[in-house]
């Protein structure tokens, strides 16, 4: 049988139109009218000032350079994320440190986040930005986190690059911090392919970060350079494909959650699965379908299931692997990592492409809701001949 995915692209139509556009008027390099309109369009979305980048991970980057880390710095961050929201942290010669998540959303934590600052500030040894992630589509409880940030000085940027479309008690996630990363990597809710973007409350941090993102090219006829800069900026002919991946974005977040409450439903009269929880504060955009396995009650493991499933050529995946269990990452100062630790043990990530069929999404129940059949029925003569 064809191979199901865990998330595709999902082109909307006007795409192709958008990206004929560019060859035909040869603007094929990093300049050109889809540019300016993908980043108008995506501002006006947003509510605050753009630059497209070429990846979300050149936006974290420039993203900690614009709040001023630099060598010998601290960077906070959840551990339960990937990596990418870690490794720009150490390209600026910065340390991190991480912390644990909350269960409401298995994000970053308020409370943990709370007795860390209240401690370093006894010995006045705050850190310098705090790195929020939105995982997998649902946003962090926002409003706690940026309090105590304000109450101690430390600054804030969001990683938002899962969570294009979500929305923190009706604000977008990325514009409540002073700056934000965006992703359009190839597995995301909508992209370019490749590709990301910076966001700024301040039209002069996106400017600086547009510049950067040119090789920091000083004006003039000259290439002169007086500022170390990057190779970061999207192409024109990629940003087509954004502008037309934008118009969707509310369907393909209708999608994206009819999916999720699907499985939801489908599993709903087995014990021992649950999909991943919607917090009450926000726009959940389910942008992968996670659920989380608790072994004893359904009688089979997360792994077991993974195996099942690619059996029947089908992918899935377990939840990021925190950043404290990294071999890369060993030695880290962290605080807590018990949820974390849990949710990566027992969490899988389903099927979830928006042009998945229905028929599609019937497969991969169909082999979870065999294995676990399979697996009750195989304990069930030991569990009744016990005393």
């Amino acid at each position: 049988m064809k191979r199901l995915y865990l998330s595709v692209p999902h082109m909307g139509g006007a795409e192709a139109g958008y990206v004929a556009e560019a060859f035909a008027s040869n603007w094929l390099s990093s300049v050109g009218p889809n540019l300016d309109a993908f980043e108008a369009a995506f501002s006006a979305r947003m509510g605050v000032p753009s630059v497209a980048l070429a990846s979300g991970t050149a936006a974290i980057h420039l993203g900690l350079r614009l709040l001023g880390v630099g060598p010998g710095d601290e960077v906070v961050c959840p551990t339960l994320t990937f990596i990418a929201s870690v490794n720009p942290a150490l390209w600026l010669g910065a340390r991190v440190t991480f912390l644990d998540s909350e269960r409401q959303s298995w994000n970053l934590d308020p409370a943990r986040l709370e007795d860390f600052l209240k401690a370093r500030a006894a010995v006045n040894n705050l850190p310098k930005v705090l790195e929020v992630v939105h995982l997998y589509g649902q946003s962090a409880d926002m409003d706690p986190i940026l309090a105590l940030c304000e109450r101690y000085g430390v600054a804030v940027l969001e990683d938002a690059a899962e969570a294009v479309g979500t929305t923190y008690k009706g604000r977008p996630c990325g514009t409540m911090s002073p700056v934000a990363a965006y992703s359009f990597n190839g597995n995301k809710i909508i992209t370019t392919t490749g590709g990301g973007m910076l966001a700024a409350k301040d039209p002069a941090w996106v400017a600086k970060a547009r510049f950067w993102s040119q090789q920091a090219r000083d004006p003039g006829v000259a290439y002169e350079h007086t500022q170390m800069g990057y190779n970061y900026r999207l192409s024109n002919v990629l940003a087509g494909i954004g502008r037309g991946q934008l118009e969707v974005l509310d369907a393909r977040v209708a999608r994206r959650r009819a999916v999720a409450f699907a499985y939801r439903d489908a599993f709903a009269d087995l014990d021992g699965i649950s999909l991943m929880p919607q917090a009450p504060w926000g726009l959940h955009t389910n942008w992968l379908s996670v659920c989380l396995v608790d072994e004893a009650a359904l009688g089979v493991s997360r792994d077991a299931l993974i195996r099942a499933l690619e059996a029947e050529n089908i992918e899935s995946r377990p939840v990021w692997k925190p950043m404290h269990l990294q071999p890369v990452f060993q030695g880290v100062e962290r605080h807590g990592g018990e949820v974390a630790e849990d949710v990566f043990r027992r969490g899988i990530c389903l099927p979830s492409s928006t042009n998945m069929t229905d028929e599609d999404q019937a497969r991969v129940v169909s082999v979870v809701r065999s294995a676990v059949l399979r697996a009750r029925a195989g304990r069930a003569p030991a569990e009744a001949s016990a005393p």
